[in-house]
């Protein structure tokens, strides 16, 4: 080890190697096997593949059975922000991992010892390291003990963004009756109308919003295609012969065309400030 025994490590990771290889083995970046000429397998890059695996599949169980409620789409954005490389860095140097690695010269004069990806690497190579010394029940043990508190306070600045899914938990914990959302009044002309949102449980008003919204004027662009078509086959000129064919082929190209165009963001509805 560069800064740090084994034994000093292992007492702040919390976790005793039987095989203290596989520890020394995660610890060891592919610069510094290159430089002592070891084999191209003597670093920690296959046990990073496999801690990635094993943090991903702890930290899924782990939210699938404590957020039963929680969409799958919300649930890949959760575990994303908690197992990601600025997090995992982050981890990595509560536990002094940076100090142990062992870098090439290279590496070593160009920071490599703060880099996020280096370090999110490694952590995930310890877990690795534990999976294949202590099995899972160890590894899951690991993982859990740094990875709770933060599953559940990322969980929480998600909540803050969508405080309608808040809301729904926080009912559903004590009621089957469903909240009900309406529109309870408009006003303002067509083009710049305000509208006036009500929620309500189980006969209850629980609170009110208003707000406008409007069609962006890229929508125009987006639709030009499937009007453009529709004028073609009006005057007759993509009715007949190969010019009808390429109309039948164009039409479902032209849609997608758009779809993607909406998507990306050229037709959308925004709220209005």
């Amino acid at each position: 080890m560069n800064h740090l025994n084994l034994e000093e490590f292992e007492r702040k990771i919390a976790y005793t190697f039987s095989d203290k290889n596989l520890l020394i083995l995660a610890l060891t970046h592919s610069s510094y096997a290159n430089e002592t000429k070891k084999g191209s397998h003597e670093n920690n890059e296959r046990l990073e593949f496999l801690g990635d695996a094993v943090l991903d599949m702890v930290v899924s169980e782990y939210m699938y059975r404590h957020f039963p409620k929680m969409p799958e789409g919300e649930l890949t954005k959760l575990r994303a922000a908690v197992v990601c490389e600025g997090s995992l860095a982050e981890l990595s140097r509560k536990l002094g991992v940076g100090r142990c690695l062992l870098l090439g010269k290279g590496e070593e004069s160009t920071g490599g010892r703060s880099r996020d990806s280096i370090l999110a690497d490694a952590f995930e190579a310890i877990i690795g390291a534990i999976c294949m010394d202590g099995g899972m029940e160890a590894v899951t043990k690991y993982i859990m003990g740094f990875m709770e508190e933060r599953i559940e306070s990322t969980k929480s600045n998600f909540r803050n963004l969508d405080c309608k899914t808040h809301l729904q938990e926080v009912i559903q914990k004590t009621s089957k009756v469903p909240l009900k959302y309406a529109i309870v009044d408009e006003h303002g002309p067509d083009h710049n109308k305000v509208f006036v949102a009500e929620v309500t449980h189980d006969g209850a008003v629980l609170g009110k919003g208003s707000g406008k919204t409007k069609v962006k004027n890229k929508l125009l662009p987006a639709i030009i295609p499937v009007i453009l078509v529709s004028v073609l086959t009006i005057m007759g000129i993509a009715t007949t012969g190969i010019a009808g064919i390429l109309m039948i082929v164009m039409i479902p190209i032209l849609i997608l065309i758009s779809w993607i165009m909406w998507k990306a963001g050229i037709v959308k509805v925004v709220p209005n400030d």
